[in-house]
């Protein structure tokens, strides 16, 4: 019996290129599917002025309307150092990033970038300082972020589960189930150690580097205090600074990634009368989430996103970070002495009231600990 994606054979030549005035042209964009494989060759030209530069897949499954389909199992002359010619190829294992799915719209779009692009999924937060902890009332520090990228969203049950399961027969034994209330909320109940597990887990099923270590070895298993590479340029937690700068969207000054003020027609936390910029017309837990059983996350995305792209930077699910608790200083360093009570989280959460969904609030815990209100998402260096 033929696999399903066999069939897409005839159907997913329609393709698309990219370019811009002020970037690298791609042209010439067309496909095959390798016989008796779900993998398919993209070829391309790229001309410019600049070379080498940033290759990009992306493929749509709705007629380019969208195009999220996964891409991460990608090979060839795609990511960095791409020289400019004809002929270049990307390989894409679509069995391995779509496996079991069909689409007769199909759509694949390469784009070329003279400057470091952002994987699928992820938005670059551009290097320059930004006011550390300032909001109405307080003045804050500039601290100075070099560029990285950082998801767009939580990461979900479904992403969890998938590096978890190749993680299992790859060394990761012990990394937690996790919780999420569907597979495209939140995942929670996770450690800090298990966060970083999975980090490293992913880097390794995308053949990246891993940032965390212990002994010098790859960071698989156990509860130990890993050695944290920055210069390594895979998957890792943000730092708190990284995460404040993302979670402001480019704004100035503000208590949160929109503004002075909070509604739950804005994010998913817990309404009170304890803050006067808590102006929320209905109190509580959010009235759209809060049926059913604990927790009353909300599907990752579901509140417009902030000014650099990123949804869900307060409320949802507190997020953790790199960081001590007790080491909150004007570095975005990390690596200092562990003087706090355990690891950071910031963002808020859909249990937990106003003041903790600012911009500037961080707080933490063990390591160790594990709540329905805490997940994470992944930072990249680049």
């Amino acid at each position: 019996m033929k696999n399903r994606f066999s069939q897409l054979a005839c159907i997913i030549l329609v393709l698309a290129g990219h370019t811009s005035a002020a970037e690298p042209s791609v042209t010439n964009v067309r496909a095959a599917q390798k016989p008796g494989t779900k993998k398919v060759d993209v070829w391309y030209d790229v001309a410019g002025t600049t070379s080498p530069v940033y290759v990009s897949l992306q493929v749509s499954e709705d007629g380019g309307s969208s195009y999220a389909v996964p891409v991460s199992a990608v090979s060839g002359d795609v990511g960095s150092s791409i020289t400019l010619g004809r002929n270049k190829k990307i390989t894409w294992d679509a069995g391995v990033d779509w496996n079991g799915k069909l689409s007769t719209t199909m759509r694949f779009k390469v784009t070329a970038s003279d400057t470091p692009l952002a994987p699928q999924g992820f938005v670059t937060i551009p290097a320059g300082n930004f006011m550390r902890g300032a909001e109405p009332g307080v003045t804050g520090t500039s601290v100075y972020v070099s560029a990285f990228a950082l998801q767009k969203t939580e990461v979900t049950k479904e992403q969890w589960d998938a590096v978890r399961t190749w993680g299992s027969t790859h060394g990761y034994t012990d990394l937690s189930v996790g919780g999420g209330k569907g597979t495209n909320h939140p995942v929670h109940t996770v450690s800090w150690y298990d966060v970083v597990k999975w980090c490293n887990a992913k880097s390794e099923m995308e053949g990246k580097p891993v940032v965390y270590t212990v002994g010098g070895a790859t960071y698989k298993t156990g509860n130990s205090t890993p050695v944290i590479n920055y210069a390594a340029k895979g998957y890792r937690l943000p730092t708190e600074a990284e995460r404040e700068k993302a979670a402001r969207g480019g704004l100035s000054g503000k208590r949160f990634p929109w503004g002075d003020e909070i509604t739950h027609s804005l994010a998913n936390y817990h309404s009170s009368s304890s803050y006067s910029y808590d102006t929320s017309p209905t109190r509580d837990y959010h009235p759209t989430y809060n049926g059913g059983s604990y927790p009353y996350t909300s599907p990752v995305g579901s509140f417009a996103a902030n000014g650099y792209g990123l949804f869900d930077m307060a409320g949802n699910v507190n997020e953790w970070c790199n960081d001590w608790y007790g080491t909150y200083a004007g570095s975005n360093d990390p690596t200092g002495p562990a003087t706090g009570s355990g690891r950071v989280h910031r963002g808020g959460g859909w249990n937990l009231d106003a003041a903790l969904a600012r911009c500037a609030a961080h707080y933490g815990n063990n390591p160790t600990y594990t709540s329905r209100g805490i997940g994470f998402r992944p930072a990249l260096g680049q």
